[in-house]
């Protein structure tokens, strides 16, 4: 039996969940999730996003990021548009409220970054970062379940 210790998930999801939770201890007094601070740096990286293709790069079910979104939307940080040749397409877009919100966090985010890879060279952060993208994409292997 593989020791705990040495299991990847089980050292992923650690990492990842001590930065979450203190991540979002740190940025809850202003109003935000960490759900919402995906959405809102998703779309920092590029607007006008689906909220398929929205889900998709953030990982965020899409009916628990319907949910967020109209968060968003009820504090005038996103807004939704319909597509003009297909009613069914609804875009999102950061308002300039939302982009704020942005750069209000992004310095808390930063440090976070900063904080997680303290010690490592920028050639270890850069291969860590590979590493990470390629587990992603690894999953791709698995069959969903029925």
């Amino acid at each position: 039996m593989l020791p705990l210790d040495d299991y990847v998930p089980y050292l992923l999801n650690r990492a990842g969940a001590r930065i979450a939770v203190s991540f979002s201890e740190a940025v809850r007094p202003m109003g935000v999730t960490l759900p919402m601070w995906r959405a809102l740096a998703a779309l920092t990286d590029r607007d006008g996003q689906t909220v398929g293709e929205l889900s998709s790069r953030t990982s965020i079910e899409i009916s628990t990021l319907s949910r967020v979104l109209d968060g968003l939307q009820r504090r005038k940080l996103v807004e939704r548009k319909r597509a003009e040749d297909d009613a069914r397409v609804v875009t999102l877009r950061l308002t300039p409220a939302g982009r704020t919100m942005v750069r209000r966090v992004m310095p808390i985010a930063e440090r976070y970054e900063r904080v997680a890879i303290a010690g490592l060279s920028s050639r270890d952060v850069a291969t860590l970062k590979r590493l990470l993208r390629a587990l992603y994409a690894n999953m791709d292997g698995l069959a969903p379940r029925p």
